[in-house]
């Protein structure tokens, strides 16, 4: 952890939530930070950029195993560098998380600076806001953990709330931490003038804040410390052991030392700033650019008429969402489910999905698209013994080589060039060719070029769900079945061109 000893601010990103604010867009399988809800970008990939630069090191970023590979793509588009991906066994909320980047980077240099801040807020300014760190280091220096607020501009339920104590020199320390309050408390807060929204973004010595968890909540330094003594590098990840972090509390970082820890000062976020927490929060985000405070918010795939205060949004130009007379209103549509909802009433979303989970629809969690560590499928039909899917491969990405007991596919390729391994034959199939892959065969696809594949497979078969995979081999360290194949004689073996092409993903992954 050289970086850590340099002097340099090290940003530890959260990003293992699956907030449920923002469904449909938002789901637990690919929630909102790894989406782009305002730009071209993603939330994730804006944060990565945001805490890039000279006064930071390389980041560490906390997420789990079903993100690792979302992360890791996300990462690589922002041309940045050196990150560590800390996987967490399960979640334990941002308390066990936080200490584990403390501990990490004390082992450096006690000293060190750490900036922990969500995957998931907007900051429009990003040289301001590192003027604001950097400025807030000062503080840090003293012994003191800092905790950034935002001066509120409205009496805003979705977030916990700063309460100052008296100034002491050139910053204010924080008297107590409000969670979320009901909408006449957050009224009361915003009128009495002495308090800040919770930005949720932390900077502190890491011993500092490991000294902090040993005065207020001890049971978490040798669970944690276990499991980081226990972690295994394995490909782009650090896996924290297992057992020690199952053994931990889930708690926030607010509850667990924030609430208890008189030693906490506050730093004014002067710049821009939202959590994009919810759905009002975005339609707020347009509304303080409009002057008459009657914005509508209509991506390209939408129309607005004689709409107020109105959010409409859908999922590209294959699904035109039009509004007619609308006041006060959110409606967001994505391919496979639609929102409708009061304006006033965008904490509830979740609701939405506690029901749909209840009734078992795959919507609660899932999308028709699936990201992989080598690119994404969707379903586009299915019916009673076949299923029809558009795959796509990331160049010098390959599919696990792997067989099926219940189903054949066929392939045909729409752009790129794939090499594609059935039993003894390799092959290269292009554009506008086609493959059959016999039930039972041992096969693989691998993007051996510069562009994308994108093929449309055709499964038949009686059962066609995704756990109908016995796994050979895989370059991305997935589990594998524990035997290859075996020959005539019971020895293992597999078919010559697939033989190879493990061999040239060894070679791959080395």
């Amino acid at each position: 952890m050289k970086d850590h000893v340099s002097g340099k601010i090290t940003p530890v990103l959260l990003a293992g939530g699956s907030g449920t604010r923002l469904w449909p867009v938002s789901r637990k399988t690919f929630p909102k930070q790894f989406s782009s809800i305002t730009g071209d970008e993603t939330l994730f990939q804006a944060a990565v950029r945001r805490l890039a630069g000279p006064v930071y090191a390389p980041p560490i970023v906390m997420t789990n195993a079903d993100f690792r590979f979302i992360v890791a793509g996300q990462l690589e588009q922002t041309g940045v560098s050196g990150a560590t991906i800390v996987v967490e066994p399960v979640g334990r909320n941002t308390a066990p998380a936080i200490l584990a980047a403390a501990q990490m980077v004390a082992s450096g240099n006690p000293l060190g600076l750490v900036l922990v801040a969500p995957s998931d807020h907007m900051i429009s300014d990003s040289a301001a806001f590192s003027a604001i760190v950097t400025k807030a280091v000062e503080i840090v220096k003293t012994g003191r953990i800092v905790v950034f607020g935002v001066r509120p501009d409205r009496p805003a339920s979705a977030y916990g709330y700063l309460e100052l104590a008296d100034q002491e020199g050139d910053f204010q320390m924080v008297r107590r931490f409000i969670e979320k309050p009901a909408t006449d408390r957050a009224a009361d807060l915003l009128a009495d003038g002495n308090c800040l929204w919770n930005a949720g973004i932390f900077l502190f010595q890491a011993q500092a804040m490991i000294d902090e968890f040993r005065n207020h909540a001890p049971e978490f330094l040798s669970p944690v410390q276990a499991s980081l003594d226990l972690a295994r590098h394995d490909t782009d990840f650090l896996w924290l052991g297992d057992e020690p972090w199952r053994e931990l509390p889930d708690r926030s970082i607010d509850y667990a030392i924030m609430e208890k820890s008189g030693n906490i000062a506050v730093c004014r976020l002067s710049c821009h700033w939202a959590d994009l927490g919810g759905w009002d929060s975005v339609w707020h985000e347009a509304v303080a650019a409009c002057p008459t405070g009657n914005a509508v918010v209509a991506d390209e795939g939408a129309t607005a008429i004689d709409c107020r205060n109105v959010l409409l949004r859908s999922g590209g130009d294959d699904l035109q969402v039009v509004g007619i007379g609308l006041r006060d209103m959110i409606v967001v549509a994505t391919s496979d489910a639609v929102l409708v909802a009061d304006l006033k009433r965008a904490q509830d979303v979740r609701l939405a999905v506690d029901a749909l989970a209840a009734k078992r629809r795959k919507q609660a969690v899932a999308f028709p698209r699936e990201h992989r560590p080598w690119g994404w499928y969707e379903t586009l039909a299915r019916a009673d013994r076949f299923q029809v899917k558009r795959i796509m491969v990331e160049p010098g990405a390959s599919l696990s080589l792997q067989k099926h007991m219940h189903r054949s596919e066929h392939w045909v390729v729409v752009s790129g060039t794939a090499q594609v391994t059935i039993n003894d034959d390799l092959r290269l199939v292009s554009e506008n060719e086609s493959v059959y892959v016999p039930l039972g065969a041992v096969h693989r696809m691998t993007n051996p070029g510069k562009v994308p594949v994108i093929l449309i497979e055709v499964q038949t078969g009686v059962y066609l769900e995704e756990d109908d995979i016995i796994r050979y081999h895989d370059q991305y360290a997935r589990p594998v079945h524990p035997q290859m194949p075996v020959d005539g004689d019971g020895a293992e073996a597999l078919p010559f061109a697939a033989q190879a092409d493990v061999n040239n993903a060894a070679r791959h992954v080395s």
